[in-house]
């Protein structure tokens, strides 16, 4: 019994020994698409940015929470030694956030209350110390208003959501931070398929061609460097007109890109669903980083600064994630945008066809010149500027995309997509999540073992029989002249883990699982 049971357990050396179920994960969880999701998310947040009137604004940016750590960190110094109170300040909030993400919110909330297996040991503290560092900066900064305005300083240089940069600099930073997030993560994912030994069929000679010497490594940096220049160009030259390019084909108005830009938080949450190692981000795969030769980076801290071995280890997963994590911080900025969109907040102003027109030249939108009634479709027509003696509206910009002035009850309506993006979260933790990584099945009930025929089931029982020879006394002699040389046939099917040969010889078979019983018979 003992070798038939070393035959029922799937050989972790060879993959022809087992194979995976082809369940809804299977597929899900596929090669493609994930590859389709990917790529899906980089063409949407370009749509998303061409069709977006925010990304034309010439207001001040406001933008929550970042707009405030943004004016906390870099801008608003009050001069003098109330400089130095300030980065104090700032520092302090970062050692803060970092002392309580690692402590307070991993070990003690996500390790031990909840027990999250993606959070086990030091998995994942990286990530949770940047969320908590970005919350105390923001405490911290509401605090410094409090100080500064017990000091009586004047309100200017109180801490707000303004950033400083009009709404058209700050999307166009947006866009490319988005831009390099989702295209990273998307060649991260395409470097980790073509490395991938998980889904044994697809794609060979591509995959094969990928982890040959140095092409994945080169190819990845010749990829991302050349297009990020090109996309840098683009969009910072406003070298491309999309107004022009697509002439007013299918616009788009503030409830279609609030549910695109629902739609891209729903596939930024996908590519984490879609990991292989999700629920538990524990695999045991062997991927490297895009870019480099390994699958992790680990920092060592100089012996001056402390007494024990201390490290900085960054795997692949959550340096992937990491980044999806800022994508979706400006995704979200982006949802908030259409979802509390008014044309009068950015300097625009509706015609009658619906479509947007935004003023390209900022003076028109100083002082009186900057209410309600100037900032209209038929003030502007009618009226002309002494400067240019043209119109108003021949002055400013018109883009194709429409404000129908639905109410916020009806935008709400998608947030839905989200909501239930965030249930089937929570749904594939449940089911997958009973199935944990372990030494014998470090796939989490990924692999099975493949059936065995009929013929090579009898053959093993057969082989595990002890086998009895007949020998008479006048032939007990001949048990000790050593035997010619052996026939060995050892078939195709032998597994390592079982070491099971056959030797044939003179119709008695000898096993190495089984014992060879001799009984004598006496002839007398």
């Amino acid at each position: 019994m003992a070798a038939e049971e070393a035959y029922d357990e799937p050989d972790r050396a060879s993959m022809w020994s087992v194979h995976m179920i082809k369940d809804f994960r299977y597929y899900f969880q596929h090669p493609y698409a994930r590859l389709f999701v990917a790529y899906l998310v980089v063409l949407c947040n370009f749509l998303m940015f061409a069709e977006d009137p925010v990304s034309h604004g010439i207001t001040p940016a406001n933008v929550i929470v970042v707009g405030n750590i943004y004016s906390f960190i870099v801008d608003k110094y009050p001069g003098g030694a109330w400089n130095v109170f300030k980065v104090f300040m700032w520092l302090l909030a970062i050692v803060v956030g970092m002392i309580l993400g690692k402590f307070l919110v991993h070990k003690l909330f996500f390790g031990r209350l909840l027990r999250l297996k993606m959070f086990h040991r030091d998995g994942g503290s990286w990530f949770i110390m940047f969320l908590t560092t970005l919350m105390s900066l923001f405490i911290f900064s509401n605090i410094y208003n409090g100080i500064i305005l017990a000091a009586g300083l004047t309100y200017d240089l109180q801490i707000s959501d303004v950033m400083g940069l009009r709404n058209s600099s700050f999307m166009k930073a947006a866009a490319l931070g988005t831009w390099m997030g989702d295209f990273v993560t998307a060649w991260m994912v395409t470097d980790m398929m073509l490395q991938d030994t998980l889904y044994e069929t697809w794609a060979r000679p591509v995959r094969h061609w990928w982890r040959q010497g140095w092409h994945r490594i080169i190819l990845f940096w010749a990829v991302l460097l050349s297009l990020t220049g090109i996309v840098v160009m683009v969009i910072t030259a406003d070298y491309i007109d999309w107004d022009y390019l697509n002439r007013g084909f299918l616009p788009t108005n503030e409830l279609s890109r609030a549910f695109l830009a629902s739609f891209i938080l729903v596939m930024d949450l996908l590519i984490v669903m879609q990991d292989w190692d999700f629920p538990h981000f524990m695999g045991s795969l062997d991927i490297k980083l895009p870019g480099i030769n390994t699958t992790h980076i680990r920092l060592h801290i100089p012996k001056c600064l402390r007494k024990d071995e201390w490290t900085i280890h960054v795997t692949g997963k959550w340096f992937n994630y990491g980044i999806i994590m800022l994508v979706i911080i400006l995704d979200l900025n982006m949802w908030k945008n259409q979802i509390f969109y008014k044309p009068f907040d950015y300097g625009q102003y509706v015609g009658p066809d619906g479509s947007i027109h935004f003023v390209r030249d900022i003076t028109t939108l100083q002082g009186d010149l900057f209410n309600r009634t100037t900032l209209t479709y038929d003030w502007r027509a009618n009226h002309t500027d002494p400067a240019s003696n043209l119109t108003y509206l021949e002055r400013d910009l018109h883009m194709h995309s429409k404000y129908i002035g639905f109410t916020l009850s009806v935008k709400g309506i998608a947030f839905v997509p989200g909501l239930m993006a965030f249930v089937t979260f929570g749904v594939l933790i449940w089911w997958y999540g009973r199935f944990k990584p372990n030494e014998k099945d470090p796939h989490a009930d990924r692999y099975v073992k493949r059936k065995r025929s009929k013929k090579l089931r009898m053959w093993q029982r057969n082989a595990t029989e002890p086998k009895t020879t007949l020998v008479s006394l006048t032939n007990v002699k001949t048990l000790n002249t050593p035997p010619p040389p052996a026939t060995y046939d050892i078939p195709d099917t032998e597994r390592e883990n079982g070491g099971l040969a056959v030797l044939a010889q003179n119709g008695a078979a000898a096993t190495t699982e089984g014992p060879v019983k001799v009984q004598v018979l006496s002839n007398v």
